[in-house]
This record gives C-alpha cells, sequence and structure tokens, in this order.
C-alpha cells in the first residue's frame, strides 16, 4: 500500500472499483482540507482510468461513513479571523458539485453516522445506500451555521416540508426516512454489505448507472418510509410557512406531543442559523442546479464563519461541550432583515466559480 493510501484518505483500485475510503475511524471520519483534496485527486486518477467502472465511498471503522467536517480547526481559524472557511468551503463545494456530475456510477455506503460534510461526499452520489445502522443528520443550526454542502438543494427536494422540518430541527434521518427524505435510494441491511462491495467491484467495464441500480436493489429491502415519514402530513401543516414566527406559532397552537417537543428543540437552535435556513431552503426550491444552491451558501457560510454565533455555537457543542450557547440575539423575533442581508449579497471575485 503506498504512502497516500495509508494517510487520512485510502485511494486503490478493487477489481473494476475506484474505492475511496475516509480513515479516520476515531474521529468518525471527520474530513479536513487535506482529505477533499485527497478525494479529488483520487477521482482525477479514477475518472481517467477506463480499467475502472465504478466508484465507491466507504468509511473506516465501524461507527460511521463520517460525522462531518472538522469543525475544532474551523473554530480555531474563525477565532482568529483567518481564512480556513473561505478555503475549505471553496474546495469543498466545489468537490460536491463534482461528485453530482461524476460521468461513472459512484456509489455511497452511507452507514452508521452520516453527517454534515459526510453527507455532502454522498448524497450527492448517483447511488446512495443507507443500511439499518444509519444515522443521517444535518444539524448545523446547532452551531450557528446552516445546512451546507449543498444541502438546501437536497433538503428543498424532500416531500413537503420534510425538508424544511429536518433542516431545522436538525433531527436524525434513519434508512428509510433517509430514503423518502430523497437523501438515499436504497437501504440494504449491513450485514449484506460486503456481498454487495463484492458484486460492485467486480462489475464489467462499461457498466451504465441502471445497471448498478439493478445490482443494489437485489441486495435491498424496499423499505422507504420510516418513523419521521408517518407524520408527513402534521409535518407539512406545520412548517409550510415561510417565517420562522409562523412556524413557531403554528407548533404552539397545535400542542401536541411532538409538536412541543419539536418546539423544545428548535429552542436550542441559534435563532439567527434558523431564519437564515429558513431563507435559504425557500430559495433553493427555486434553484435550477445543485451549483446555484451552492454559490448561494458559500456567499451565507463567509459570512457566518465571521459571525459570533457559529464560535458560540462550536464552542457549546464541540469545544467545551456545556450545551449551553448564548445566541446572538437570543430570539427569533430580534433577527432583522439588515441581520439576514448579509448571509445573500455577492462577495465580488471571491464567488464559488465551477469549471
Amino acid at each position: 500500500m503506498s504512502a497516500m493510501e495509508e494517510g487520512d484518505v485510502v485511494a486503490r483500485v478493487e477489481g473494476s472499483a475506484g474505492v475511496i475510503r475516509l480513515n479516520r475511524p476515531k474521529a468518525i471520519n471527520a474530513v479536513t482540507l487535506e482529505m477533499f483534496r485527497d478525494i479529488d485527486k483520487a477521482l482525477d486518477r479514477f475518472e481517467a482510468d477506463p480499467a475502472v467502472a465504478v466508484i465507491l465511498l466507504e468509511g473506516a471503522g465501524e461507527r460511521g461513513l463520517c460525522a462531518g467536517g472538522d469543525i475544532r480547526t474551523l473554530w480555531e481559524s474563525s477565532k482568529v479571523y483567518g481564512d480556513l472557511g473561505k478555503i475549505l468551503w471553496r474546495e469543498e463545494y466545489i468537490l460536491n458539485a463534482r461528485i453530482k456530475k461524476f460521468p461513472k456510477p459512484y456509489v455511497a455506503f452511507m452507514d452508521g453516522i452520516v453527517m454534515g460534510g459526510g453527507v455532502g461526499l454522498s448524497a450527492h452520489a448517483s447511488h446512495r445506500v443507507v443500511t439499518d445502522r444509519t444515522k443521517l443528520a444535518m444539524p448545523e443550526v446547532g452551531l450557528g451555521f446552516f445546512p451546507d454542502v449543498g444541502g438546501t438543494f437536497l433538503l428543498s427536494r424532500s416531500p413537503g416540508e420534510i425538508g424544511t422540518y429536518f433542516g431545522l430541527t436538525g433531527q436524525t434521518m434513519n434508512g428509510p426516512d433517509a430514503v423518502h427524505a430523497k437523501f438515499a435510494d436504497a437501504v440494504v441491511p449491513a450485514a449484506k454489505w460486503p456481498e454487495l462491495r463484492e458484486a460492485l467491484t467486480k462489475v464489467s467495464q462499461g457498466t451504465t448507472a441502471a445497471d448498478v441500480s439493478k445490482l443494489i436493489n437485489g441486495f435491498a429491502t424496499g423499505d422507504a418510509a420510516g418513523p419521521v415519514a408517518t407524520k408527513q402530513a402534521m409535518i407539512d401543516a406545520l412548517f409550510g410557512h415561510d417565517r420562522m414566527e409562523d412556524i413557531v406559532a403554528a407548533l404552539k397552537r397545535d400542542g401536541s406531543e411532538f409538536a412541543q417537543a419539536t418546539l423544545k428543540t428548535l429552542s436550542e437552535k441559534s435563532p439567527r442559523g434558523m431564519v437564515v435556513t429558513l431563507k435559504l431552503l425557500r430559495l433553493a426550491r427555486t434553484a435550477s442546479s445543485l451549483e446555484e444552491c451552492l454559490v448561494r451558501e458559500y456567499r451565507a457560510a463567509c459570512e457566518v464563519f465571521r459571525s459570533d454565533d457559529f464560535r458560540e455555537g462550536v464552542r457549546a457543542a464541540v469545544i467545551d461541550k456545556d450545551r449551553n450557547p448564548t445566541w446572538s440575539p437570543p430570539r427569533i423575533e430580534d433577527v432583522t432583515p439588515e441581520m439576514l442581508a448579509p448571509y445573500l449579497a455577492e462577495i465580488g471575485a471571491n464567488e464559488l466559480k465551477f469549471s
């Protein structure tokens, strides 16, 4: 195995598959800037290699594909007003767009924990396999952030208001709910993955996306709706508003156990983060492409990186772990249009550009 293969990203050819393994199991494969660069180089290599018919993305260890980005390092840069956020998110988002348009079938094995940056590497794949152990979430609003890596594109295309619910609450999807929310395509029991993986490494050259789908479906359970899907009608009624104040008011009026639990969850999130998220989700509904959403997310992310809410959210969740952030402003109704405007403003020469 080469030096590259022994690092944080393992990239090698197995049979007819180009395998990319995130290789930081102790950190649940949290991704760094260098890992994004290594993945991009691996995709260059696999795209050019005629012997590679399919890409496989997987995570090392038993805990999950990827717990997200290396938040602690971003926090440290933000504290000293550095530029890591601007650099990392630029390269990450361009990679997300590349994955969606990759010319060969790209199979993501979304087992265990799949969050944040891990969603960006997997949920834009042509073939997205979840399991009976999948715990997929976009909990960024709890960090004073918003669902990025194309999350606004994905969530805005979930049925009804399911995406609004998951984006604002950060609640976890199991495998079937991930399929229902259009973040995944098939549930395959984790115990069957080794057999499916073996079959994928043996596909013939010229294998089409339809061929790969047929192969995966031969191992799939057919489950396409989990516990959250059963609440679709209620979620549609409660979250079908364009202002956070109206969503909160609807939850208060409803008074059900589900509504009360949801209110408690929202009360813990960044008010500014929720308002920004809802605005980006609504704008994403009319977006013509993933790239359009990624450009908008990049503008907003650069503003988030400068914000006290991001530093405070990461401090409370990751650094001190006291789970007691002091948000600014502290209430949804205190988030003014003037506060929102910079998250949506163009940033000139530093705009995100795709090749």
